[in-house]
């Protein structure tokens, strides 16, 4: 292939109106009449649609409970909270995922052990766990990172054998499955985020899953006030119902639910399409050099989900060292036009995880309640702290339509295909790629 590269002069590969294909959340009437039937009864205060979303969904995830919050951030708190992680306590998460993952234990006197990442999964790294566990940790936190699922069999293993809970954050992967299991359903307990960016997109409200009652009953006593009372069964809760533990009020808003509703009833089939999509972008860059595709065997037992937030995986390598700035520099020129480098940064190098006192404890907050100074164990992150320099963003489609996929795929193939013309002008990585939250195109 030798085409001149677009930033070179030559024509784009994407020449096309994409049209709704990136378009996200797909909003139609049956969504607008279920939050005006809500807006118009006075009903937004209220909890009857959310209890209703709350059954449905708990029905659909195959789980016995389900508890609606205001954010996803909040559902992992109470996740936190639902293990009994407390004073001094420790909970285990990758380095590499949104700081919602774990920055809540702090509220708790609680502080996080950072693991690193698997390099083609981009999750938490089984093989990195154990020498990290100690006789305070209570948790580990499996992010299915980007829609990939973790890998659960190992950590499960490494949980059973140290006596620990998992926690596994479901906000890029609502639906996806591992090993004929949905995620959310492999640990002890799953939360996840359902706001309007990601692929269960219900407005600003997150969710809490579990088969367990007490866990239940511990999330909802943090800020569930409405709910925590006579129906309680656990009984060292009994005592304390009708205030919330945690000071918080974590409910859903009942737009979001009645959204959600809605929603719940056509995702699993529009995800069956974005997965499909894709897929065959994925198909027509199978053998190109420099480039991978990060995602599972399309099958009955391991999905994508909604294949949130959409990555690739780099190998410079094989593009003779082209940095992965020039590379995604270089493919936006073509007309593609949120490819950029990197993704989550490593959180332990953010310096709310090294030296800010949150609380005024006169120390770095994550260290105030410790046994040992856990910031030590972040020196054996090496993957963690150079994956922004092995990713880049692909378009996130939510239609399946073949003449635009192909566009946009001649794009990454034909700037890997002239890399060497790439070469004498790059300037290389700056020394940190990606952020601490996303910007996605939804056109």
């Amino acid at each position: 292939m030798n085409e001149k590269l677009a930033i070179l002069g030559g024509m784009k590969a994407v020449a096309s109106d994409p049209g709704d294909i990136f378009k996200w959340p797909n909003i139609t009437r049956e969504d607008e009449d279920a939050v005006l039937e809500v807006l118009r009864r006075g009903g937004m205060s209220g909890t009857d649609i959310t209890r209703k979303f709350e059954q449905e969904f708990a029905a659909w995830q195959g789980t016995k409970y389900a508890l609606g919050f205001n954010n996803g951030t909040s559902s992992i708190q109470a996740a936190m909270f639902a293990c009994k992680v407390g004073v001094g306590d420790e909970i285990i998460c990758p380095s590499i995922t949104y700081w919602a993952s774990a920055a809540q234990v702090f509220s708790f006197g609680g502080t996080v052990v950072f693991a690193d990442v698997d390099p083609n999964t981009l999750c938490i790294d089984p093989k990195d766990i154990e020498h990290r566990i100690s006789d305070r940790t209570k948790a580990i936190v499996a992010v299915h990172y980007l829609g990939h699922p973790a890998d659960m069999d190992p950590i499960m293993v490494i949980a059973k054998k140290h006596k620990l809970k998992v926690i596994e954050d479901v906000s890029h992967a609502q639906g996806g499955l591992y090993k004929g299991r949905k995620l959310g359903t492999i640990g002890d307990v799953g939360a996840m985020s359902l706001m309007s960016g990601k692929s269960f997109a219900i407005g600003e409200a997150g969710i809490l899953v579990t088969n367990d009652l007490e866990m239940y009953e511990r999330a909802l006593s943090l800020g569930h006030y409405e709910m925590f009372g006579p129906a309680i069964q656990t009984d060292y809760l009994k005592p304390y119902a009708g205030l919330p533990l945690g000071g918080y009020k974590y409910r859903m808003h009942q737009l979001s639910a009645a959204v959600g509703r809605i929603q719940l009833k056509y995702y699993d089939e529009r995800c069956t399409e974005i997965r499909k999509a894709m897929n065959y972008f994925w198909d027509q860059l199978e053998g190109v050099p420099g480039i991978r595709a990060h995602r599972v065997p399309e099958d009955t037992q391991n999905n994508m989900a909604g294949w949130y937030a959409a990555r690739g995986l780099y190998r410079s390598e094989e593009l003779g060292g082209l940095s992965v700035t020039r590379f995604a520099e270089a493919v936006r020129a073509e007309g593609v036009l949120d490819c950029t480098p990197g993704c989550n940064a490593a959180l332990h190098t953010h310096s709310l995880f090294n030296t800010c006192d949150v609380y005024g404890h006169g120390k770095p907050t994550r260290i105030a309640n410790s046994a040992r100074d856990v910031r030590e164990l972040d020196a054996s992150l090496p993957m963690s702290e150079k994956l922004g320099s092995m990713i880049y963003a692909i378009p996130w489609f939510k239609k399946y339509k073949p003449e635009i996929i192909q566009e946009y795929a001649y794009a990454f193939r034909k700037v890997a295909s002239n890399y060497k013309e790439l070469l004498k002008d790059d300037s290389g990585n700056p020394p940190t790629l990606g952020g601490w939250h996303f910007y996605r195109h939804t056109k």
